[in-house]
This record gives C-alpha cells, sequence and structure tokens, in this order.
C-alpha cells in the first residue's frame, strides 16, 4: 500500500527514487527520499541525497499531495457510482429496451457527483 507522500511522487512522474519514511517537512524529506542517478558495477543502485538531483521539490510534492488526499473521497464515489452502473450495463443489451424507471436509475447514478462529493451522506438512488 503507498503512502500518501509516494503516491504524489508517482502522480508527479518522478521515477527511480527511494523513500525511506513519510515526511511531513522539507528537512525530513530531504533526509528520507534519495534518487537513483545509476548502478555501480555490482548492479547495485547509487543513491543522491542531493536535492539538486531529485528533480522535485518538497513544496511541489507536499501540493501534490495535499490534491490527492482532498480528491480522495470524489475518487471513491466515483468508484462506488460506476460498481453500480456496471451492475445495470445489461439494461443496456441491444436486444432490450430499458424502461423509463431504469434510464432514470442510470442518469441519476450519473448526476450523484453533483449533489454529493464523498460516500459519508449520499442517498443513492434507489434501484428498479
Amino acid at each position: 500500500n503507498m503512502t500518501d507522500i509516494a503516491k504524489a511522487l508517482t502522480s508527479l512522474e518522478i521515477k527511480e527514487w527511494v523513500l525511506r519514511g513519510e515526511p511531513t517537512s522539507k528537512s525530513e524529506f530531504e533526509k528520507m527520499f534519495a534518487k537513483v542517478t545509476g548502478t555501480d558495477e555490482n548492479g547495485s543502485a547509487i543513491e543522491s541525497t542531493d536535492p539538486k538531483d531529485f528533480g522535485v521539490t518538497w513544496d511541489e510534492v507536499k501540493a501534490e499531495k495535499d490534491k490527492l488526499v482532498a480528491a480522495e473521497p470524489m475518487r471513491l464515489l466515483r468508484a462506488e457510482r460506476n460498481v453500480k452502473l456496471a451492475e445495470t450495463d445489461w439494461w443496456a443489451s441491444s436486444d432490450l429496451t430499458m424502461t423509463d424507471a431504469q434510464k432514470k436509475y442510470r442518469q441519476d447514478l450519473r448526476d450523484i457527483t453533483k449533489t454529493y462529493d464523498s460516500l459519508e451522506k449520499v442517498k443513492w438512488p434507489t434501484k428498479p
């Protein structure tokens, strides 16, 4: 399971890095993060702890982490909504005709993110 900082680094497309811990400040980040700059004659990673080699700053990583954490409730809501839609995809088969209630249910599922931004208090429409 990736940490929030690891998710941020991945989202920022930072490649070949090592993170030892979950930093919460610039100084911790600079102690815990290393950029893999190559390999030695034995094939072992060569790690740089010089922030000039990182390709990213703590402020950029922190901003991305905060953005991802803020978006998580909506991501989870969409994922649950997509499961519910997938359960009714068969209704739209070419040899079936959806009822108005079925069409409304599927549209209400699609529109759920206009009303709710997390799974906390969501009221799901009633499946016909």
